[in-house]
């Protein structure tokens, strides 16, 4: 495993929702970046924000490690959820705060 697999690795495995994301959660730096941000502060949940834009070794690693082309990604207990559409389509139907819970992460906004 080469060491950027290693970081995002550590990464994944010791925080409990990870997002890498184009920019910062403070300063997302793209549309669908943002729209994950909302939601995952909208649901009132701590999360990890990891900006591939400071790394390309990192922004090309992610997607080498995900086999999925595009940023953002979310990670939740160590699993690859999914990109921005995915988030979207989950959080609408309830599921990503149902799947938060089930693997024992805090969810403190509105359900």
């Amino acid at each position: 495993m080469s060491g950027i697999n290693e970081f995002i690795d550590n990464e994944i495995k010791t925080n409990d929702v990870v997002l890498f994301m184009k920019g910062t959660p403070q300063f997302p730096q793209c549309g669908f970046s943002g729209q994950v941000v909302q939601i995952l502060d909208y649901i009132g949940v701590d999360y990890k924000g990891i900006n591939v834009l400071a790394d390309s070794e990192i922004r090309q690693g992610i997607k080498d490690y995900s086999n999925w082309p595009t940023i953002p990604q979310l990670y939740v207990k160590g699993e690859f959820i999914g990109g921005c559409d995915i988030v979207r389509e989950m959080f609408q139907a309830g599921e990503l705060q149902q799947h938060l819970q089930e693997n024992g992460v805090t969810v403190r906004g509105a359900a």
